[in-house]
């Protein structure tokens, strides 16, 4: 009887690799019948598809003209946490552009205070020290 799966399961992937690619492919790409990876899109069951095999099906899906659905599956799946990981009102592009600055910041003082024209020449002096490490701190809240 067949189960009703999560379209964004990485299950819901699998059972259509195996509907479109044919048993011979499927036991030639992954050394495994075709049996056992059927099991393996069964989510009431504990057995698990290998991430390698998980490739080597897709592999074969791209060859064969069809779309990589556990590589899709795994991207969806991604992008729902993606959206519940509390961000703000802040896009990724943002949070990324704030490090590169804040990094950019950083490295300047760094190179600064080892600089001949540096408070003790090129060795980094203690408040120097505690102002860069105040600085990373900050850079990681």
């Amino acid at each position: 009887m067949a189960k009703n799966r999560e379209l964004s399961s990485i299950e819901h992937g699998l059972a259509e690799a195996i509907r479109n690619l044919k048993t011979e492919v499927i036991e030639e790409v992954t050394g495994k019948s075709e049996s056992y990876i059927r099991k393996c899109s069964d989510p009431d069951l504990e057995q698990q598809l290998d991430h390698r095999d998980a490739v080597k099906i897709d592999k074969a899906c791209i060859e064969k003209g069809f779309a990589p659905y556990l590589l899709n599956s795994h991207h969806y799946i991604i992008l729902k946490e993606l959206e519940k990981a509390n961000l703000g009102n802040q896009s990724i592009n943002e949070l990324l552009v704030q490090f590169t600055i804040s990094l950019g910041k950083l490295l300047d003082s760094i190179k600064t205070a080892k600089s001949s024209k540096g408070e003790r020449g090129e060795l980094i002096s203690a408040a120097r020290k505690k102002r860069n490490l105040w600085s990373v701190a900050w850079t990681r809240k």
